[in-house]
């Protein structure tokens, strides 16, 4: 029996998997400019634009022209967006107002096979991005390392590491309110102050520790790292073990806000 219930239950929220994946190839189209032609925006602006003001001033950041510098960090924040766009109003949305996962429960499919299928499709729609979004800044030439390979896995747990507790969060709410107050005090800083358009040196001495302990950091680090092939593994484990961590708590909340929403 033992051997044959994680079969079942594979079978189970790969249903769920299939059913966002489905409908995501009905409206694909309203999401590519958000997820792929937005970071190109910013990288040409940015890159091109600041990054001459940069080099006239400053040269180098880090080793690198600044195109180069902000090319893999770009990827970061586009994961980043991604979980959290996919887990807020998508997920209130299903648990309430239209209800799909009320009517997903009426089947054999329990709670946390509904949690797993939406998390594994978000999941394998952020490595796809990460795909494409890898080969963009490798043709910029911010990808200088076979380490860059990376990238698209680096991506998908960064999204995981959001979307994950954000889906939990959304799965005991009543009401969105306090999604935009989220998204004004924590996604617009975190998106701005994470090391992502200038080095951690650039802050004040009393202010690293603190960006040190913003999640997004350690996925700036991390495809950074990757990217540009430098920092020592040790520190690359630290920063996955703490998006793991994350999402692993993020993941085990769900299931209890997904079960009390949708059968206690």
């Amino acid at each position: 029996m033992s051997s044959v219930e994680p079969t079942l239950g594979w079978a189970r929220w790969r249903r769920s998997w299939w059913y966002h994946a489905v409908f995501y190839a009905q409206t694909w189209r309203g999401s590519v400019v958000s997820s792929v032609l937005f970071p190109v925006f910013y990288l040409a602006s940015l890159g091109i634009g600041v990054g001459h003001l940069v080099a006239h001033h400053h040269g180098l950041v880090e080793g690198q022209t600044y195109l180069r510098y902000i090319a893999p960090s770009l990827l970061a924040t586009t994961t980043f967006q991604l979980g959290e766009g996919e887990s807020l109003w998508p997920v209130l949305a299903s648990v309430k107002w239209i209800r799909v996962y009320h009517a997903a429960a009426a089947t054999p499919l329990e709670p946390r096979d509904i949690l797993y299928g939406k998390l594994s499709w978000v999941v394998t729609r952020s490595f796809l991005t990460g795909v494409v979004y890898t080969a963009i800044i490798a043709a910029f030439g911010a990808v200088e390392s076979w380490w860059g390979l990376t990238l698209p896995f680096i991506g998908a747990l960064i999204t995981l590491a959001f979307a994950a507790p954000l889906t939990a969060y959304a799965a005991r709410v009543e009401s969105d309110a306090s999604f935009t107050m989220i998204y004004r005090f924590a996604f617009v800083p975190m998106f701005l102050f994470s090391a992502t358009f200038y080095p951690i040196s650039a802050y004040p001495g009393f202010l690293r520790p603190v960006v040190q302990l913003v999640p997004l950091y350690h996925g700036v680090a991390l495809v950074r790292a990757a990217a540009f092939g430098q920092g020592s593994v040790l520190v690359q484990l630290t920063h996955v073990a703490v998006l793991g961590a994350i999402a692993l708590a993020g993941v085990a909340w769900g299931r209890v806000t997904l079960r009390r929403r949708l059968v206690d």
